[in-house]
């Protein structure tokens, strides 16, 4: 009964008009960003952000996460028709996907990836709907020391299981943690590395990194690239829509295993959508009766990896709103976009915040109707879509970020800021550093110094505090748990190196080892 009571409250929130109207304009961008490649949800995100703060809290997180789950969507179609990932967790859809446009099955393709989404969309609501008030009722018990084990362990996870390697991560998330203590000292009032400068006494805005690091910097990186198209573009009328019965068949089992991997590896942190749908592929095609087919046009092969991403985005709320731990960037995003909003995720969200919890989790059902209403019939629309000249587009996304971040607090530094975070971002890119760990030391940097300097007060400076309370132990031994099987992978994958290097000139050629490519 209280489920239904609860939903029943979040649908009436979600039904609102204003709800209604955010959640149709969110999930409406979050497609047409999907569709269009070299943008993404975590730059388009970035770049909106400042227009949210001129909404009211719900609408504006309800519009944000319409963009997020509605790219995934939108990923699949420029996957499938141009061969190019609209978001990094279709790029396994190109595989068979658009394997099946070059042999005129583009709509059995489309129609399957939105039916797989969206069943696997729901499944993720009603487990989120179940498992996150139980954890949050949970973390409510949770002091200083299992906080700070807690966010270490997050942190931790976040930076190790980056694209950018082991050390690379832990750097970036060192450097936002550093980067998230400017500012005034939080008990003393003390200036810490302003430089003498005002304009950072209240630290450096999130807004302004999040738009320079993955808006602007996304947009220098495809301009650096010549913003070149190469594909094939299918024309997909209504009646090529139609699978047949071979085809759902096919797609129904790897819809639902694809559904309990994006689930799980949704609610672990540092995996999210991307890793849950390369995962889907490598287990189906390993299920596979006739793996030779995948990479040829496999219907499994499409159905699986857009049902795990699609389940990972829902279930990647679990952890940010009952525990206040983004799993990825995106999340990371969403959190810091909470907190702007006077929400703090957390376990005491459910009971201070019932009707923004509960109406968000109403708008995800509503949303996803609305995606599968949308998506299918504006196929046309969005093909059209893929053919606006990047020197249009471009332009005009960083027009629409300078004034969108000048608004916030009318300060010029606030956009020489962002100018910089961008082209910090783009040397990233190139240095093939992941930014994310970075953006997840900068939000959890105020949160991890105030737990552990009480930590350390409860303690009277005793360290051990961390391992003598059990649920912190619990936290620091998956923590340490996590870094030893980095280590072990590490090792491992550097010993398969050494065995690949080519033996010095002069050896016999039988003695020589084979030459990584």
């Amino acid at each position: 009964m209280d489920f239904l009571s609860n939903m029943a409250m979040g649908f009436g929130v979600a039904l609102s008009l204003s709800a209604l109207l955010y959640c149709v304009v969110g999930v409406t961008l979050g497609t047409f960003i999907g569709v269009l490649p070299g943008i993404g949800p975590i730059a388009a995100i970035g770049v909106l952000l400042p227009i949210t703060f001129h909404l009211p809290p719900t609408e504006a997180i309800i519009m944000l996460a319409g963009i997020y789950y509605g790219s995934m969507y939108g990923g699949s179609t420029v996957a499938i028709l141009l061969n190019l990932p609209g978001t990094a967790a279709s790029a396994i859809t190109c595989m068979d996907g658009h394997a099946m446009a070059k042999q005129g099955r583009a709509g059995p393709a489309l129609f399957i990836t939105t039916l797989a989404s969206f069943f696997a969309a729901c499944v993720a609501i009603v487990i989120m709907s179940a498992f996150a008030p139980a954890l949050a009722r949970f973390a409510l018990d949770f002091q200083s020391p299992e906080y700070f084990a807690l966010m270490l362990m997050g942190l931790l996870a976040g930076s190790i299981l980056s694209q950018g390697g082991m050390i690379k991560g832990i750097c970036m998330v060192v450097f936002g943690l550093l980067l998230g203590i400017v500012g005034q000292d939080t008990i003393s009032g003390t200036p810490r590395y302003t430089f003498g400068s005002n304009h950072m006494l209240d630290g450096i805005g999130f807004t302004a990194v999040v738009t320079g690091l993955f808006g602007l910097a996304e947009v220098i990186h495809n301009i650096a690239k010549g913003g070149k198209r190469e594909g094939y573009i299918s024309k997909v009328r209504w009646r090529d829509l139609v699978p047949t019965k071979k085809d759902i068949k096919e797609s129904a089992w790897p819809t639902i295993r694809g559904t309990a991997i994006g689930t799980v590896f949704g609610v672990l942190p540092g995996t999210g959508p991307a890793i849950s749908s390369f995962a889907a592929y490598a287990v189906e095609k390993k299920m596979s009766k006739h793996p030779e087919k995948f990479g040829k046009g496999a219907i499994a092969g499409v159905a699986s990896p857009e049902a795990a991403n699609n389940s990972a985005a829902q279930t990647e709320f679990i952890p940010t709103l009952s525990l206040g731990i983004p799993g990825d960037a995106t999340m990371a995003l969403m959190l810091g976009a909470l907190m702007v909003h006077g929400l703090v995720p957390g376990p005491q969200m459910l009971t201070n915040n019932p009707e923004f919890f509960w109406g968000l989790i109403a708008s995800f059902w509503i949303g996803n109707f609305l995606l599968v209403v949308l998506n299918l019939p504006l196929i046309g629309v969005w093909i059209k879509m893929l053919s606006i000249p990047y020197h249009i587009l471009f332009p005009s996304i960083i027009a629409f970020i300078a004034v969108g971040i000048y608004s916030l607090h009318r300060d010029p530094f606030d956009i020489f800021l962002v100018m910089a975070c961008g082209l910090v971002g783009y040397i990233f890119i190139k240095l093939r550093c992941e930014a994310a760990p970075l953006l997840l030391g900068l939000i959890l940097s105020p949160m991890v110094e105030e737990n552990l300097r009480r930590s350390m007060l409860l303690s009277r400076g005793d360290p051990t505090i961390f391992f003598t309370r059990p649920v912190s132990l619990l936290f620091m031994t998956i923590t340490a748990a996590i870094v030893i099987l980095a280590l072990v992978s590490a090792y491992r994958k550097r010993n398969a190196v050494k065995k690949n290097v080519p033996a010095p000139l002069g050896q016999h050629e039988a003695n020589a080892g084979p030459i990584n490519p």
